[in-house]
């Protein structure tokens, strides 16, 4: 194919509820969408890419303007002219762009969008997932007292949500954990992440939450720190998750070396795109290392995709892939549902979704036009 037209979307949808984690409250996403038109042999075909990152450069160096900006300036002309371009070539072409995995994550998934368009496949086709459904968590952010934590909890499992992960940070950990272990009882998967906000002299209190059977711990510690976390895991009967740490496949490789993951929590955006997710996927896998899904609030966009990506053999954990309804009352695209705790994985072509124009225009906010053929 080659790139004839690309426009950025801002978007601003707010939440049904505030999401507080250990870098802060979210209220409202502010969403950068990309969409590509190209022509291919079969015409011309148009796909979209979500951009994960958020409004502040809190949970990654990334942010929303910054994304534009970079993709705007440097990665569509890197892209646009270029003969025969293919979902499995954007990376190399925009390698001489140093980092920014977000804003290359959103334009990769644009254009393998409108590539599996136009060639009439499915995500899941071309990724080889194995299931036709996945099961759902979510993610609770942090409350404002422990008996409205238990009201959250109660009404997720009252959903069907086959996991629940809970936010931690210090001075809310070990308690709301006892609370909510105690009222689901021992059957009921159980999670925490901590966005990195404990060090190494926290270790006497995340050794407390051995005792309550969790499935992990989720980046305890400082992104940047794989040797501390090694020693961590050592001194923990709960499996050590990482989540900001791994940025790509090269640094699993190093967390799985080291022994610094027992589990990955992969998230297509953090890593620079779905392709290199599977890289990070099929890694794990041959080491033996269990991996999930991670959720970045996505619309219906990267929520469908990262269904796809979930139904792969390695995804043995269930990922942070919660309906729609769990964090907008109305998604920029036909909303994902879960049924009996679990996602249906789109067989369509393409990624799965895409915005509906109507309600893209409700939450519009921004239009650029980037290049025109």
């Amino acid at each position: 194919m080659i790139i004839t037209e690309v426009r950025l979307h801002r978007v601003s949808m707010p939440l049904i509820a505030p999401f507080t984690t250990s870098f802060g409250t979210e209220y409202i996403r502010e969403a950068l969408l990309v969409e590509v038109t190209a022509e291919t042999q079969n015409g011309a075909v148009t796909g979209w890419g979500e951009c994960v990152a958020m409004e502040e450069p809190l949970y990654s160096a990334e942010y929303v303007d910054g994304c534009t900006e970079v993709i705007r300036r440097w990665l569509v002309p890197a892209l646009t002219g270029v003969e025969g371009l293919v979902a499995e070539s954007v990376a190399h072409h925009l390698r001489h762009v140093v980092g920014h995995p977000m804003a290359k994550a959103a334009v990769e998934m644009a254009v393998l969008d409108a590539q599996l368009r136009a060639a009439g496949q499915s995500f899941q086709s071309y990724l080889g997932a194995t299931r036709s459904s996945v099961p759902s968590g979510v993610s609770v952010g942090i409350q404002d007292s422990i008996e409205q934590t238990l009201h959250v909890v109660a009404g997720y499992l009252d959903e069907g949500y086959a996991r629940i992960k809970l936010k931690i940070a210090p001075g809310w950990d070990v308690e709301p954990v006892r609370a909510v272990r105690r009222m689901v009882g021992d059957d009921v998967l159980l999670q925490v992440d901590a966005n990195a906000a404990y060090t190494l002299v926290d270790t006497s209190t995340l050794r407390r939450l051995d005792e309550f059977d969790l499935l992990l711990i989720e980046q305890p510690l400082a992104e940047n720190d794989l040797r501390q976390h090694a020693q961590l895991a050592s001194r923990l009967r709960t499996p050590i998750c990482l989540d900001e740490s791994i940025v790509s496949a090269e640094s699993a490789a190093d967390a799985i070396t080291l022994g610094a993951a027992q589990v990955i929590n992969i998230k297509p955006g953090r890593v620079g795109g779905y392709l290199e997710a599977v890289r990070i996927h099929d890694l794990a896998k041959a080491h033996g290392v269990a991996v999930w899904c991670g959720g970045m609030l996505e619309t219906g966009l990267g929520r469908s995709a990262n269904a796809a990506l979930a139904a792969l053999p390695g995804f043995v954990l269930p990922g942070d892939i919660s309906a729609s309804a769990r964090f907008y009352q109305l998604d920029i695209t036909e909303p994902v549902e879960m049924h009996g705790g679990e996602v249906e994985v789109d067989a369509t072509p393409g990624i799965g979704r895409a915005p509906i124009p109507e309600i893209l225009a409700r939450f519009r906010t921004a239009e650029i036009e980037v290049c025109r053929r």
